[in-house]
C-alpha cells in the first residue's frame, strides 16, 4: 500500500486538561475535514455537551477505563494506532484490528499549577502526574513521520490551516517542529516532577538537575554585541517578583546587561520596609536611600552619586507616581525604572522619554527564594539564596564605647545595603543615605579609600558615619583608613585572625565596632 508524502488525517484522539479552544478545533475538524474523534473522560464530556460526535475511548479499546481514570489509554489499540508505520504495519493491523490514529491532540495533568498552591498535599501532587498523556504524546512525536501531535492550544491554528491548505494534510516540517515541541513539553513535565519529589524527601542537592526554565525572549545580545543571548524563565509561580514576571509597560527591549541590573536593583530594594530607592550601574548600587516617602528616599539615592547614576537602573519599593515619575524624567537619564505598582498618570509622564523601560512588578514581593546557579566551563555551582538576615538583637557590641541608638540604626542600614554590593564591599552611610560605595577591589584598604573618596568629592560630611564591610578586615589598615575621615561606627562579621589588632584599632579612634557574625560576599 502506498504512502503519500503527507498523510491525511482521519482520526484524532483528543485528550486535555486545558480545554481552551478545544471545541472550536474539534468542530473543525469534524465538519470540515470528517476527521474522526477519539475522547477521553472530561474531554468527551464537554465534545458531547457542545453537541459534537466523539467516540468513547473505552467503546474504542473494547476495554473499560478504571482505577478512577488512572487506566484509560494505555492499550494497544491507542499505542499501535499512533505509533504504526503506514507502510510496513498494515499487516498487523489488521490482524490485531487495530485503526490508525493520525492526529493526538493531547495536554497533561496540571501538575504545576497543582504543587504552585500553597496548600498542596504530597497525595493531591501524585494525583496530578500524568501517564497515560505523556505516553501518547511521546508515542505520537515518534512517530511523526505518519502522526500529527499537539499539545498547545495555541497551535490549533496552525493545524487548521494546514489541513485547509494541503487538503486535510499536514506538511513533513509542521509535523516534525510539532514533535519537537512535544518532546519539550514532556521533558518539562518530568522536570518539575522529579524537581518537586526531590524537594518533597529533603533532597536539597539531588543527583541530577534538569533545567526547568523556558524561553522568553532572544536579546539583542549578551554582555557584549559579539555575543549572543536570551533570557529564560522559571513557570513556575513562586512568591518570588521582580524582572522575569513583571509586566513591561513601555520603552525598547530589555537588554542583557538591563535585566541583569534590573534583578540587582529590585532584590536589593525588597529588602527595606521604609519607602527606599535603590539605583544600580552595572550590577552595583551606587545609591540607596529610605526616606518618610518615595521622592525624598529617590532624591537621597539620587544624591549619593549623580555621575554614577546616569544610565543607571531604578528600583523603588513603592508605587511609581506621577509626582515621582515627573523628578526622574526631569533630573536624569535611566534605563529602567522597576515598582510595584505603575500609575496611569505615571506612564503618561515617561511616554515623553520613549526609550526608558518602565517595568509594573505589580507587588514587591519577599526577598527571593530558593537557589541561586552559576556557570562554569561544564559545570555549574549551586548555592542557597542568600536571605541571611542580621537583626539589632544579633549584634554584638566588641569596642570599649558602646554606640548610640543612632549609630546602631544607622550601621543597620549600612549592612543591608553592603550585602547587595560586589565584593570586596565598603559601605558609608549617614541617615539612612550611602554616601560612599567601595565595590569589587581585590583589597578591601582600596574599597574602603574608595568609598572615602566618593564621598569626599561629593561633598559629603564623613564625621560621625557609619562603614559597613561585607567580610571582616584582615588587618587594621582598614579601620585606620576610616578614623582619618571621621567615621565613627563600623559593622563588619568579625572572624579575623587579627580581630584583637582590628578592634585595638577602633577603641583607639574612640570607633563603636560591632560584630554580625555574618558575612555577605558577592560574587
Amino acid at each position: 500500500m502506498g504512502l503519500t508524502a503527507n498523510p491525511k488525517i482521519k482520526r484524532a484522539l483528543v485528550s486535555v486538561s486545558n480545554k481552551d479552544g478545544i471545541i472550536e478545533f474539534c468542530t473543525h475538524l469534524i465538519q470540515e475535514h470528517k476527521v474522526e474523534i477519539i475522547s477521553t473522560g472530561g474531554t468527551l464530556n464537554t465534545l458531547l455537551d457542545a453537541g459534537l460526535s466523539a467516540i468513547d475511548i473505552s467503546k474504542f479499546t473494547g476495554f473499560p477505563e478504571m482505577m478512577d481514570g488512572r487506566v484509560k489509554t494505555l492499550h494497544p489499540k491507542v499505542h499501535g494506532g499512533i505509533l504504526a508505520r503506514r507502510d510496513i504495519d498494515q499487516t498487523v493491523m489488521q490482524e490485531n484490528d487495530i485503526k490508525g490514529i493520525d492526529l493526538v491532540v493531547v495536554n497533561l495533568y496540571p501538575f504545576v499549577e497543582t504543587i504552585s498552591k500553597p496548600d498542596t498535599t504530597l497525595e493531591e501532587a501524585i494525583e496530578n502526574i500524568d501517564i497515560g498523556g505523556p505516553s501518547m504524546l511521546r508515542s505520537a512525536a515518534k512517530n511523526n513521520k505518519y502522526v500529527t501531535v499537539v499539545v498547545d492550544p495555541n497551535d490549533y491554528e496552525l493545524v487548521l490551516n494546514e489541513l485547509k491548505v494541503n487538503k486535510g494534510c499536514i506538511s513533513e516540517k509542521d509535523r516534525s517542529d510539532l514533535a519537537a515541541k512535544a518532546f519539550t513539553h514532556t521533558a518539562a513535565y518530568d522536570t518539575a516532577i522529579s524537581n518537586y519529589l526531590s524537594a518533597a524527601q529533603n533532597n536539597e542537592f539531588p543527583d541530577n538537575i534538569f533545567s526547568k526554565y523556558q524561553l522568553k525572549e532572544i536579546l539583542r545580545y549578551g554582555e557584549n554585541p559579539h555575543q549572543k543571548a536570551a533570557f529564560y524563565v522559571d513557570p513556575i509561580e513562586s512568591n518570588n517578583t521582580g524582572v522575569s514576571n513583571s509586566s513591561q509597560l513601555q520603552g525598547k527591549q530589555l537588554s542583557y546587561n538591563n535585566i541583569a541590573d534590573t534583578d540587582a536593583a529590585f532584590e536589593c530594594v525588597k529588602a527595606f520596609e521604609e519607602p527606599a530607592c535603590v539605583i544600580v550601574k552595572h550590577a552595583n548600587p551606587c545609591g540607596i536611600a529610605t526616606a518618610k516617602n518615595i521622592i525624598e528616599a529617590y532624591e537621597k539615592a539620587f544624591s549619593s552619586d549623580p555621575t554614577s547614576a546616569f544610565g543607571g537602573i531604578i528600583a523603588l519599593n513603592r508605587e511609581l507616581d506621577q509626582e515621582v515619575a515627573d523628578i526622574i524624567v526631569n533630573n536624569q537619564f535611566v534605563e529602567v525604572i522597576i515598582a510595584p505598582g505603575v500609575t496611569d498618570e505615571a506612564l503618561a509622564i515617561t511616554k515623553t522619554k520613549e526609550n526608558i523601560r518602565i517595568l509594573d512588578a505589580n507587588e514587591l514581593g519577599l526577598p527571593a527564594e530558593g537557589f541561586k546557579f552559576l556557570s562554569v566551563t561544564d559545570g555549574m555551582l549551586v548555592q542557597e539564596t542568600d536571605n541571611g538576615v542580621v537583626a539589632r538583637d544579633d549584634l554584638k557590641i566588641v569596642s570599649k564605647r558602646v554606640p548610640s541608638e543612632a549609630e546602631i540604626q544607622n550601621c543597620l542600614f549600612a549592612w543591608k545595603v553592603c550585602k547587595f554590593v560586589k565584593s570586596n564591599a565598603i559601605v558609608y552611610t549617614r541617615e539612612n543615605q550611602t554616601i560612599g560605595i567601595g565595590a569589587g577591589q581585590m583589597s578591601r584598604i582600596d574599597s574602603a579609600r574608595i568609598a572615602a573618596s566618593k564621598a569626599t568629592e561629593r561633598g559629603f560630611k564623613t564625621e560621625g558615619c557609619a562603614m559597613a564591610s561585607d567580610a571582616f578586615f584582615p588587618f587594621r589598615d582598614g579601620i585606620d583608613a576610616a578614623a582619618e575621615i571621621g567615621i565613627t561606627s563600623i559593622i563588619q562579621p568579625g572572624g579575623s585572625m587579627r580581630d584583637d589588632e582590628v578592634i585595638q584599632a577602633a577603641d583607639e579612634a574612640n570607633i563603636a565596632m560591632l560584630f554580625t557574625g555574618m558575612r555577605h560576599f558577592r560574587h
